[in-house]
């Protein structure tokens, strides 16, 4: 896919906008909810303000970054084996199947190279399965744009991803979106795009680059 090299972006008011529920409890009746840094690759159990149990896990890669947002606990299993350790604790991400596994590489937890999953050693993951209920809300804080140097990838017509998700937000705030804000460049996401592109002055491609990144006001 190809990339766009980021000159200047607001990505502190993006991640404020991603971000504000972080002062919300968590969903379940102990007010337990788990907090995940992707730039520390660090799981935090939380209760309310206090935190609970302390984790280093091992996050996405710039190829496969980790969603970044508000999600839930809404799956759990054992004995998956192999890359997915002892337990499975799955997330209701609307683009694809990610979620909180074991692993058969500790030598890897705390570094960037998972294909967009939470990795844990297999004991944490243990632990942290007997602990959380399904349900239980899980906040994602990371770079929009992945592990990289600030760049914004293009995007077309199969993309998927947070920065899909942000461009799907904006362009249903025009009333141009009338589909799913999930974060999937579908045929709806591309015909809105091209009505954005034409009130504008852009060419009519159907996908996004840097120039739609910064018409759209997503880059300044």
């Amino acid at each position: 896919m190809k990339i766009v090299r980021l000159f200047s972006f607001s990505l502190v008011l993006i991640n404020i906008m991603l971000f504000s529920s972080l002062q919300v409890n968590g969903g379940t009746s102990e007010n337990l909810y788990i907090k995940i840094n992707l730039w520390s690759n660090e799981l935090l159990v939380m209760q309310k303000k206090e935190v609970i149990k302390r984790f280093p896990i091992a996050s996405g890669t710039e190829e496969s970054p980790t969603p970044i947002g508000t999600f839930k606990v809404t799956a759990k299993s054992k004995s998956w084996g192999g890359g997915f350790g002892t337990r499975w604790l799955g997330l209701n991400v609307p683009w694809g199947n990610y979620g909180i596994h074991g692993t058969n590489k500790p030598a890897l937890i705390g570094k960037n190279v998972s294909s967009g999953c939470i990795r844990m050693n297999n004991k944490d993951v243990e632990m942290l399965f007997e602990d959380i209920p399904i349900g239980t809300n899980v906040y994602i804080q990371g770079n929009i744009t992945g592990t990289g140097q600030g760049e914004y990838k293009s995007l077309s017509t199969g993309s998927k991803g947070n920065l899909v998700q942000l461009v799907q937000e904006r362009l249903k705030a025009m009333g141009l979106f009338t589909g799913t804000v999930n974060g999937i460049f579908d045929k709806k996401t591309e015909h809105a795009v091209k009505q954005f592109q034409k009130i504008n002055g852009l060419p009519a491609t159907g996908g996004i680059t840097f120039r739609e990144y910064r018409a759209l006001g997503l880059l300044e």
